[in-house]
């Protein structure tokens, strides 16, 4: 699967950002999707999660009520909906797919990464 993410930029503290990641070569349905982001100097960190088919949603503490998953199975993409945006927020964002019924929190379940896109937000 290859992934391709996009959607990132500057943007003032309360502000809001979407990102997309969109997929090919493989069918997208079979793929629980995610989204981690990693700060300067910081390890990357779990974000959002959504399951294959049945759109079950898991997100970390630090977005929960502000970031809002989701996806669309036709189009091959999976959307990170970013409100209420904070200083702390400002991170590279990459998107990853699992095929495994393994944890979505953890990195090493997910096969595939895109090559992330910079959020910015200034305070």
């Amino acid at each position: 699967v290859q992934l391709q993410a996009s959607g990132g930029g500057l943007v003032q503290a309360g502000g809001s950002l979407r990102l997309s990641c969109v997929a090919s070569g493989r069918t997208f349905s079979n793929y629980d999707m995610g989204w981690f982001r990693q700060a300067p100097g910081k390890e990357r960190e779990f974000v959002a999660a959504i399951s294959r088919t049945d759109y079950r949603t898991l997100y970390a503490d630090s977005v929960k009520g502000r970031f809002t998953i989701s996806r669309h199975n036709a189009k091959n993409t999976v959307y990170l909906q970013m409100n209420s945006l904070k200083h702390e927020d400002t991170a590279g964002y990459y998107c990853a797919a699992k095929s495994r019924y393994s944890s979505s929190y953890y990195i090493a379940s997910y096969e595939y990464w895109g090559q992330g896109t910079q959020v910015t937000v200034s305070s």
